[in-house]
C-alpha cells in the first residue's frame, strides 16, 4: 500500500515546486544532472512505507555525508552519454561498422554531422565510464552501503571488452573501426548494464546533493520504526526553509498522541506544524529533516488542513470547505490506517459557539483512533478545559511576551494552555480604532 498524502495538504506543506522559492523541493534541488533530477522528482514523489527500506536509504545519504566527497562527473559528458545510450539497436556488428563509414564519407563530402556527433558522444562516454570506475573502486574500499550495486557494475565493467574502452586514450583519434566495435558493444551487447550506470550516476547525484545540503544546514536523519510502535520523537524540530528556525521537542505515542496546541495569532502554531508534517514527509522519503534527532513509525499518510479556502466552483464557502476537510480526514482515519492529522484553526469561518463546539466534538473524537497521530491549534482556548479528563491529550502552546504594549514571540513551545489574549491590543497598537473615530 502507497503513503498517501492529497494535493492540499501537499500544497500547505509546500512540498513541491523545483523552481518555486521556499519550497522544500527547491531547498534540496542541487543535483547537477538531468538525470538525477528526475530520480529526485520520482523520490519526492514516492514516500515509502516500510522502516527497513527507509532506513536503508538514510544508511546511504549518511554514507555520503560523511565523507563528503563532490560529485565526480561532468554534467555535459553524463548529458551526451545519456544521448548516445538511449538510441539501441538490434544491428550486427558489421552493419555498426557499415553505417558508421558511410557517415565519415558524408562528413568528407558533404560535412554530415552525423559521424563526428557520433564520435563526440562515444569520447564523452568513455570519460564517464572511466570516472565511474574510480568511483565504484573507491566505494569498495570504503565499504559502502551500496556494496551489492557496486560489486554487479565492476563485474561488468572488469569484462575484457570493457576493459579495453576503459584503457584507451579519447584523446588520441580513433579509427573508423575503433568508434564501431566500441559503438556495437556500448549500445548493443552492453546497453542494458550501461543504462544501469546511468541509474547509478543518478543516484549518486542525488545522495551527494542532498547530502550536502544536510551537511550544510546541520540536519539529522530520522530513524523509522515499525508503524505499530506508533511513536513521533523529535528533539530540536524546526521548519527546514526558515533560516535560524527556532527549534522544539515533541514526542507523541500510543496513549499520548493527540497535541492540542493554542497561542496568539503570529505565535508560530501554523508553521510549527507544518514543520512537523514536512519532518514527517521527508522521513518517508529517507531525506534529512531539520531536526538534531527523530524516531517516528512509519506513517500510511498525512492529512493536513492549514489553509483552507473555499470554493466558488463548487459553490462552498470557508465554512462549508472546512467541514468537508474534517469530514474527509474522517473517512481516511476510519479505514484503521496509520495516519498523521493536523488541523490549524478548525471551523474558523462561523461563529465563536459553533467553532468551539465544533472543535472540542472533532478533538474528542479523532482522539479514539489510537494508531492516529492528531495535532490540532486553536484560539479558543475555552476548548482545552473541556478536554482535560482525556489521557491522551497534551496541551502545548506558543507564548507572546510584552514589551509594554509591543507583543513579542519566542516560537518556543510551553507546556500547557496559553492565557495569552493581545487580540484587542494588536489592534490599539496599530491605530486602527482611533484612525476610524476620525473618519
Amino acid at each position: 500500500m502507497s503513503f498517501k498524502i492529497d494535493r492540499q495538504s501537499v500544497g500547505e506543506l509546500n512540498l513541491m515546486g523545483k523552481f518555486r522559492q521556499g519550497s522544500v523541493y527547491f531547498l534540496f534541488n542541487k543535483v547537477r544532472t538531468r538525470i538525477g533530477e528526475k530520480l529526485m522528482d520520482d523520490m519526492f514523489s514516492h514516500p515509502l512505507n516500510d522502516a527497513a527500506a527507509i532506513n536503508r536509504r538514510v544508511a546511504i545519504f549518511k554514507f555520503f555525508e560523511d565523507k563528503g566527497m563532490a560529485f565526480p562527473f561532468e554534467t555535459d559528458q553524463v548529458a551526451l552519454m545519456r544521448e548516445y545510450i538511449d538510441i539501441t539497436s538490434s544491428r550486427s556488428q558489421w552493419a555498426v561498422a557499415a553505417e558508421l563509414q558511410v557517415q565519415k564519407l558524408l562528413a568528407i563530402l558533404t560535412k554530415d554531422g552525423r559521424f563526428k556527433n557520433t564520435l563526440l558522444q562515444l569520447q564523452a562516454t568513455i570519460g564517464t565510464l572511466k570516472k565511474c570506475f574510480g568511483l565504484l573502486e573507491w566505494l569498495k574500499r570504503e565499504n559502502s552501503p551500496l556494496q551489492d550495486q557496486v560489486e554487479a557494475l565492476l563485474a561488468i565493467l572488469q569484462q575484457k571488452d570493457m576493459r579495453k574502452i576503459l584503457e584507451s586514450d579519447i584523446y588520441k583519434p580513433m579509427s573508423t573501426r575503433t568508434v564501431a566495435d566500441y559503438d556495437y558493444l556500448l549500445r548493443n551487447r552492453h546497453n542494458d548494464a550501461m543504462k544501469a550506470v546511468l541509474q547509478f550516476i543518478a543516484e549518486t547525484d542525488v545522495y551527494m546533493a542532498v547530502s550536502q545540503v544536510s551537511r550544510e544546514k546541520h540536519f539529522c536523519y530520522a530513524r523509522a520504526v515499525d508503524k505499530a510502535e506508533n511513536v513521533f520523537h523529535a528533539k530540536g524540530l524546526r521548519h527546514p526553509c526558515i533560516n535560524k528556525a527556532v527549534g522544539n521537542d515533541l514526542h507523541m505515542q500510543e496513549g499520548s498522541n493527540v497535541l492540542f496546541l493554542t497561542g496568539a495569532n503570529m505565535a508560530g502554531k501554523s508553521t510549527w506544524m507544518k514543520s512537523i508534517g514536512i519532518a514527517m514527509y521527508m522521513a518517508h522519503i529517507g531525506f534529512p529533516v531539520a531536526a538534531t534527532e527523530m524516531v517516528c513509525s512509519v506513517r500510511e499518510g498525512i492529512f493536513s488542513s492549514i489553509n483552507v479556502a473555499d470554493n466558488i466552483a463548487m459553490g462552498y464557502s470557508h465554512f462549508y470547505a472546512e467541514v468537508v476537510r474534517v469530514k474527509d480526514a474522517a473517512l481516511a482515519a476510519a479505514t484503521g490506517e496509520h495516519l498523521l492529522l493536523m488541523f490549524d484553526e478548525l471551523f474558523k469561518g462561523t461563529n465563536v459557539k459553533d467553532a468551539f463546539d465544533g472543535t472540542l466534538a472533532v478533538t474528542q473524537g479523532f482522539s479514539e483512533y489510537n494508531n492516529c497521530l492528531f495535532i490540532v491549534s486553536t484560539h479558543i482556548i475555552e476548548v482545552g478545559a473541556a478536554l482535560k479528563d482525556l489521557p491522551n491529550v497534551q496541551f502545548r502552546f506558543m507564548p507572546t511576551i510584552l514589551d509594554g504594549n509591543i507583543p513579542r514571540y519566542t516560537y518556543t513551545l510551553q507546556e500547557g494552555i496559553t492565557e495569552d489574549r493581545q487580540g484587542m491590543m494588536i489592534i490599539e497598537n496599530e491605530g486602527i480604532i482611533a484612525l476610524i473615530n476620525k473618519m
